[in-house]
């Protein structure tokens, strides 16, 4: 989830070149991203193991930190791929409980390393006078979990447990979004809808998992202000997600707002640096049978810094990006450190 696929050119010049090249590749997911960027609209991910939050297994499918940079810029018609490398650290105090695969958990240490692939099409198509792009991610990654002591209830807190131990490889469930992008002179903006599709590998009963088994909707948008001029560019995200019931523990995660902003500056013609941040808090409580712990409401803020680097691969420019946010501010959910690592690129676009 870096910020928009496409490649951009506002005028000549090196802030002009690099930011072409930003803008390059689709950059929650989903998710995600997220993200889960353009490609963002669809992890995003948007994708699925995003960091964890107050909800069932402490995670969300919206993909914190996504995006970013240039998120409400929508590039022009073509097919774009992106791949964003994501890892996340956390750990949850020793006096809050989790639940997790239909268990409850406590003194909990969680490590995921996961890439989520993404590939959107900006098509040559207008609705409402703005362009429309589809888009699609698959996670895949390896998600280790430990925890101190499991209980048997949160009403009894008979431990039944000590010194669990659970990773695995897997895919995620897909995330498919739609996007409309506008643009006005130095400003640029977008609506993404994005559907969590329960498809991917659920292990039921076992803490680490990277699929959530059940249906999520994420409403957001974006606005770009962008300066060629001068390379700077102030960006910012805001949505909501909208989860559906997981069959297999009758949990429903509670409704969850989200978001990102982002300040940046190119420093040469391909090199920009920037800090980032995010917002995320559940705006209503967790239910079904299987939310024994209540409303479970979270929040965590975040904060870090971008650097971005873009270059050619023969005609073929590729737009690279690292970010690094750590967490703070945490209720009810787990306190980490986010890393990703973006490479965006256009398979086909518009000259």
């Amino acid at each position: 989830m870096a910020d928009s696929p496409g490649r951009w050119r506002p005028r000549r010049g090196a802030t002009d070149d690099m930011m072409r090249n930003e803008a390059s590749g689709p950059s929650r997911r989903p998710a995600r991203f997220g993200v889960l960027m353009a490609l963002s609209l669809v992890a995003g991910a948007f994708g699925s193991l995003q960091d964890a939050r107050a909800a069932e297994n402490g995670t969300g499918f919206y993909l914190l930190g996504g995006r970013g940079a240039m998120a409400g810029y929508l590039p022009p018609p073509g097919v774009y791929f992106e791949s964003d490398t994501y890892s996340y650290d956390a750990k949850l105090d020793a006096r809050k409980s989790l639940p997790a695969g239909g268990r409850f958990v406590a003194d909990v240490r969680s490590q995921a390393r996961a890439d989520f692939l993404s590939g959107t099409w900006v098509t040559p198509w207008e609705i409402a006078g703005g362009n429309l792009a589809l888009g699609a991610t698959l996670p895949v990654g390896r998600v280790r979990v430990g925890a101190g002591l499991e209980y048997d209830s949160p009403r009894t807190n008979r431990i039944i447990g000590a010194s669990l131990r659970d990773n695995a490889t897997m895919f995620g469930d897909p995330v498919f979004s739609t996007m409309l992008g506008w643009h006005a002179g130095k400003f640029h903006w977008n609506a993404t809808v994005m559907v969590n599709a329960p498809a991917g590998d659920y292990r039921n009963g076992e803490l680490a998992n990277l699929a959530f088994h059940r249906w999520a909707t994420d409403l957001s948008g974006a606005l770009t202000w962008f300066d060629p001029e001068t390379g700077v560019d102030l960006s910012g995200v805001a949505g909501v997600t909208f989860n559906g019931t997981n069959p297999a523990t009758d949990y429903r995660t509670g409704t969850e707002f989200h978001l990102e902003w982002a300040a940046s500056k190119a420093l040469t013609s391909a090199l920009s640096a920037g800090v980032i941040g995010y917002h995320y808090q559940q705006i209503t409580g967790d239910s079904g049978a299987g939310a024994q712990l209540g409303a479970y409401k979270g929040r965590v803020t975040a904060l870090g810094g971008t650097l971005a680097y873009n270059f050619t691969v023969g005609k073929t420019p590729v737009s690279t990006r690292i970010k690094i946010l750590r967490e703070f501010a945490v209720e009810n959910r787990a306190r980490g450190t986010v890393g990703l690592l973006t490479v965006s690129l256009p398979l086909t676009a518009s000259p």
